[in-house]
């Protein structure tokens, strides 16, 4: 499926981009839809983050993500990385006790913060320490009228300042002579539409997930089969995991273990932030149900063969095809996946036991026999036992096809 994003450039006093902000598109039309705010930033970290990965969006500069009063309490910021990106919090959220102290939490996790569309009032005084910048809309309030509030923050030495919506050359040097440092808006440049392709997410499948993940006693076990189900979800759980917001003590070989690595609380949050993007989404694509009978049928093969590989085998058949989903170089997609070494080269092609399984498969699916015999004889394997193998796979990947929620 095609996923949106626009950014803006944000400037410096030379004009030279510095940063860009990053604002959630669900068409080719260059406008926000009507979406709420928790949704469109759970939809941008998800199409874009864990897909793409944000310094990718930006060239390598910072990111500048809008922050709603549902966003920040669902703590959607916690997978987003602290290093790429300023988190632009809304003037929708209140300068309440309970926001000051979850503001405050994201200032101590290393995030860079930022108040938009900024409306001064003595509530907000606890929160200018730990701001690092303040963005002011001069076509909704002029330059003229936010002077005294301008020149109060001005005397904070931690604050910069920005001025949105700067649509003339006058606006730009009238900012500018009143200290401040950055700006964005259409004098400078309207945003820019990015398209790329994503993998459609079952409906079902997240239903079952979030299902399980409420339960008191959630089974990571039981999730990890979930996941299992869906490739763009794995997808998902796998960028995550590699996408520099947590470290990587270890080489990931399966799902179950991508999910112990993350702690239980940590999987409710990702389970909402799913929830939160995908609850409409439509059903998987053929390819990504195919990709799922392979992750099964590469297992059963390799628990004869060699049952140490079993995970392995599974995670390469189920990721076997997205190069062919995502439209991408093979390589391009598994170098910006937490591998180990031996199920890297195999989806890349590089000869090894999971590669060799992998073929047998794919040959079997193909009906191409000279091929199946040949790539069964690499492995010394006989293959009397694959058409059981096959059914099996089918019918573990149909098992919740047809269950309704």
């Amino acid at each position: 499926m095609k996923v949106f994003v626009a950014r803006q450039a944000i400037f410096n006093r030379k004009k030279q981009v510095v940063a860009y902000e990053l604002l959630f598109r669900d068409g080719v039309k260059n406008s926000f839809p009507n979406i709420a705010d928790d949704a469109a930033t759970a939809k941008l970290i998800m199409n874009n983050q864990l897909n793409l990965g944000m310094r990718n969006l930006t060239s390598g500069k910072k990111a500048l993500i809008n922050i709603g009063p549902d966003s920040l309490r669902q703590d959607l910021c916690e997978f987003l990385p602290a290093n790429d990106v300023i988190l632009e919090l809304l003037e929708t959220i209140p300068p309440t006790k309970q926001n000051y102290e979850r503001i405050r939490g994201l200032f101590h996790s290393n995030f860079r913060l930022a108040l938009d569309d900024f409306q001064y009032s003595k509530d907000w005084d606890p929160f200018l320490k730990l701001v690092r910048l303040i963005k002011f809309d001069v076509m909704e309030n002029s330059l003229d009228s936010i002077e005294p509030v301008v020149d109060m923050i001005k005397a904070r030495k931690n604050i910069k300042l920005l001025a949105e919506k700067v649509e003339t050359e006058e606006e730009f040097e009238q900012a500018k002579k009143m200290g401040f440092q950055f700006f964005q808006g259409y004098f400078f440049a309207k945003p820019k539409m990015i398209e790329h392709k994503d993998i459609s997410i079952n409906y079902v499948i997240v239903m079952l997930i979030y299902e399980e993940a409420l339960k008191s006693n959630m089974s990571i076990t039981r999730l990890a089969e979930l996941f299992a189900q869906d490739t763009a979800l794995a997808y998902k759980l796998l960028r995550l995991i590699n996408s520099g917001v947590f470290p990587i003590k270890s080489r990931i070989e399966s799902l179950k273990q991508a999910l112990v690595y993350l702690g239980n609380e940590r999987v409710k949050k990702f389970v909402n932030l799913i929830m939160t993007a995908h609850v409409a989404e439509g059903k998987p694509t053929e390819l990504t149900r195919l990709s799922i009978v392979r992750s099964r049928f590469c297992e059963l093969i390799a628990q004869q063969i060699s049952p140490g590989l079993a995970n392995m085998s599974f995670m390469t058949g189920l990721f076997s095809l997205l190069d062919a989903i995502l439209d991408k170089p093979m390589e391009q997609v598994v170098n910006k996946l937490p591998f180990p070494e031996q199920l890297h080269d195999a989806l890349i092609g590089k000869p090894n036991t999971l590669y060799y399984i992998l073929n047998i498969v794919k040959a079997y699916e193909s009906g191409s026999w000279w091929t199946l015999q040949d790539a069964c004889s690499y492995l010394n394997y006989k293959d009397e036992n694959l058409p059981d193998f096959h059914a099996a796979a089918i019918n573990w990947a149909d098992m919740y096809k047809n269950r309704v929620y």
